[in-house]
């Protein structure tokens, strides 16, 4: 397996504390020679993956290892009786206090030197944990992260700064009466999207245009507060932005895969990206640059810095840039960003959050940067999916598909080349990396995630009626990479 992270290589180069990187070229060298220990944590890697290619002392400590102990910068404890985990950040938790880690955290440690530690998803016990032991949490106070993360307080944020958000009331609904009197006398029409205030991937998003819908989601929905939308037609774009004290670096426009039956259970719930040319054109990016600026000034208000995502929705109708929600996270999109033409002609977005948080002085042009950006990701093409499981099976598995790249061969089949890294290595639409997350001796059940598979080129379509729908070659991969698992029905008692 080729390693390909020659940043592991570079030799550590003191700095004065005194000096001030002035632009990327000083940045890149200060990043590749850098021998402060930095760690991402979380159940897989994949968010950050490839970040090791950048940044000297990188590395990745995980639940899962999807290459069994064969990824030279993937540290995953040997011991792990199973258990269950109601979220990710449980699962970062246990990682922190298991010996195992902390004794690989601790080795070749300089005395005075604190590892720094990053994750997707933390909380006030792991500012705990990561203070107990010594750690540098290099992230926002989890109180403000936990606040920001609420879609009612960032719609309120929003209309701060003087950001769009798709009309909407922000109340309390009691009853189907309660609901249709309230966007009634709203103007939101008859059909609805509402929102409670915290949740991912479409499961606390409810479409409601009748009263049966409404009875169906009235448990989810009643005693707190929500937001009531307009229902519109929409093409939704991510893109990620890295808080600096120099401005807002904001990364490329991306779109969503949203709610493919094939691909989630969760209807509405995210399951992918794309970046291609034709995500934006220039004055609907202008648009949301804007909106994105406007956040960033508005969230440093707030004490935030560093990485955040932000869900934007075009109005495909009236070409209207909505706001749909702020992420005060690392996020799913971010394993695409960090392949830009942007990131190797530069660095990857997250190196600025890392920047950010190194005991380093900085004074970087963030207005040149993002229009370099802004031309070099126009250009580039490249696609994921988090291929979860669909179906109400509930099956300790057997037999599952490796970690690496593979191809389309001569007949069509999906074809396991090699073990690999990372999907930087990718040249075509006839390649593909996949990231396996459960591995033989795992269970799987409606909605956890399988894996999640990257490749060159598009994977969905513009339908007729100005919808998407998955193209045949992501529907062929999805069904050759399911065919790979195999597992032993069980019985599930209530």
């Amino acid at each position: 397996m080729s390693v390909g992270t020659d940043a592991a290589f570079a030799p550590p180069q003191a700095m004065s504390s005194r000096t001030v990187l002035r632009n990327i070229s000083e940045v890149r060298h200060f990043f590749r020679t850098n021998d402060v220990p930095i760690y991402f944590i979380g159940a897989t890697p994949f968010n950050l993956l490839g970040l090791d290619r950048w940044v000297r002392g990188f590395s990745y400590i995980t639940y899962y290892d999807a290459w069994d102990g064969a990824h030279p910068r993937v540290f995953s404890p040997m011991h792990k009786p199973y258990q269950e985990f109601k979220d990710g950040e449980e699962i970062n938790n246990w990682l922190l206090r298991n010996p195992e880690v902390r004794a690989y955290m601790s080795r070749g440690l300089t005395s005075g030197v604190k590892p720094k530690v990053a994750m997707v998803f933390f909380n006030e016990e792991t500012e705990q944990i990561c203070s107990e032991l010594g750690y540098d949490l290099i992230l926002p106070p989890a109180h403000l992260r936990e606040r920001l993360d609420s879609k009612i307080v960032t719609t309120q944020l929003a209309n701060d700064a003087g950001v769009d958000s798709v009309p909407n009331i922000l109340t309390r609904v009691d009853d189907w009466d309660s609901l249709t009197q309230q966007a009634d006398e709203a103007g939101l029409g008859p059909d609805l999207v509402l929102q409670t205030p915290y949740g991912d991937s479409g499961k606390t998003t409810f479409f409601i245009s009748k009263k049966e819908d409404w009875d169906r989601h009235a448990s989810d929905i009643i005693d707190q507060e929500v937001k009531v939308m307009r229902r519109i037609n929409n093409r939704p774009v991510a893109v990620e932005a890295v808080l600096t004290r120099c401005g807002t670096v904001v990364g490329p426009y991306l779109t969503e895969l949203t709610g493919f039956p094939e691909l989630t259970p969760y209807r509405g719930g995210w399951c992918g990206n794309e970046m291609h040319p034709e995500v934006l054109s220039a004055e609907l990016r202008g648009k949301a640059n804007l909106l994105i600026q406007r956040l960033g000034d508005r969230l440093r208000e707030e004490g935030y810095r560093g990485f955040f995502e932000v869900d934007v929705l075009v109005d495909t109708d009236t070409e209207d840039v909505y706001l749909g929600e702020i992420n005060p996270r690392i996020s799913g999109a971010s394993a695409i960003t960090n392949v830009t033409a942007g990131a190797y002609a530069d660095v990857p977005l997250f190196v600025f959050h890392l920047l950010e948080y190194m005991d380093v002085d900085f004074d970087i042009d963030v207005d040149e940067i993002n229009t370099r950006w802004e031309s070099l990701a126009s250009v580039d093409l490249w696609s994921q999916m988090v291929i979860k499981e669909t179906s109400p099976v509930a099956e300790l598995l057997e037999s599952t598909p490796r970690t690496g790249q593979y191809y389309l061969d001569t007949n069509g089949a999906l074809v396991f080349r090699r073990a690999a890294l990372d999907w930087h290595q990718l040249q075509n639409e006839s390649e593909a990396f996949f990231l396996r997350i459960y591995s033989p001796g795992d269970y799987r059940w409606a909605g956890a995630d399988l894996g999640i598979l990257v490749t060159k080129g598009r994977l969905q379509k513009e339908t007729l009626d100005r919808g998407t729908t998955l193209t045949i070659r992501a529907k062929h991969l999805i069904d050759s990479i399911r065919a790979e698992y195999k597992g032993i029905p069980i019985e599930v008692t209530e």
